[in-house]
């Protein structure tokens, strides 16, 4: 498995119309430059749909943006870490707000995604769940307000104690775990306080990708690390 540096900023592309086809492959171009010119750690989770040719033009870490526990085989429209890593990607979110698991369902595909070699971000809405999933022994959990996610209003200003409690939360459990943030995030600011609070990266999605300069903004992420 290869490792992820921290202190990181992981990109999720989502499905925004931003990032279809070719203009997948654009956007993590310029956090791939930006990670280059500054030294600092950025993922991309392109669409699953752009996952190989993203992979297959970049050095930066690839991520999925979901994965089944499911084995190759006679299984459509699942996702499988086999051909998430055969794809040229490393690692992959998991029970995003958007793609939410049941907790038996996020245990396996975070065992199959082990056992496959893929780096695991399992999402959690609270602290609370954030401790449940610390159980299951992902690589990050990454804690996201839903009520926040895609707002002007960071986390770090509207709800800071969630980050502060759920990295208290889960390292009561794993204290290997390290804890990233999001909803919200936008700028280099949002990303100080994070870290100040205990966190260990941001994940965020519209922030980079519906920036009218998404290399500037980038820059901003990683000025305050």
């Amino acid at each position: 498995m290869t490792e992820l540096k921290t202190p990181v900023i992981v990109v999720n592309f989502k499905t925004y119309g931003e990032v279809e086809g070719a203009k997948a492959l654009e956007v993590a171009r310029a956090c791939q430059e930006v990670s280059e010119e500054t030294g600092r750690s950025i993922v991309v989770c392109p669409p699953t749909v752009e996952l190989s040719s993203v992979a297959a033009n970049l050095k930066v870490p690839v991520f999925c943006q979901h994965v089944d526990a499911k084995n190759r085989g006679a299984n459509t429209g699942w996702v499988t870490p086999q051909g998430v890593l055969s794809a040229g990607a490393v690692g992959t979110l998991l029970n995003h707000s958007e793609h939410r698991l049941m907790m038996y369902d996020l245990k396996a595909s975070i065992e199959a995604c082990k056992e496959a070699g893929l780096i695991t971000i399992a999402c959690a809405d609270s602290p609370e769940t954030a401790a449940i999933i610390a159980s299951f022994k992902p690589d990050f959990i990454a804690i996201e307000p839903p009520e926040l996610i895609g707002g002007n209003v960071s986390v770090t200003d509207a709800r800071p104690e969630v980050i502060s409690k759920g990295v208290e939360a889960v390292h009561a459990v794993s204290p290997e775990i390290p804890v990233l943030c999001g909803a919200g995030i936008k700028t280099g600011m949002d990303v100080k306080k994070a870290m100040e609070l205990g966190a260990a990266g941001v994940l965020l999605a519209s922030g980079v990708v519906k920036s009218k300069d998404v290399k500037a903004t980038l820059k901003d992420l990683v000025s305050r690390i």
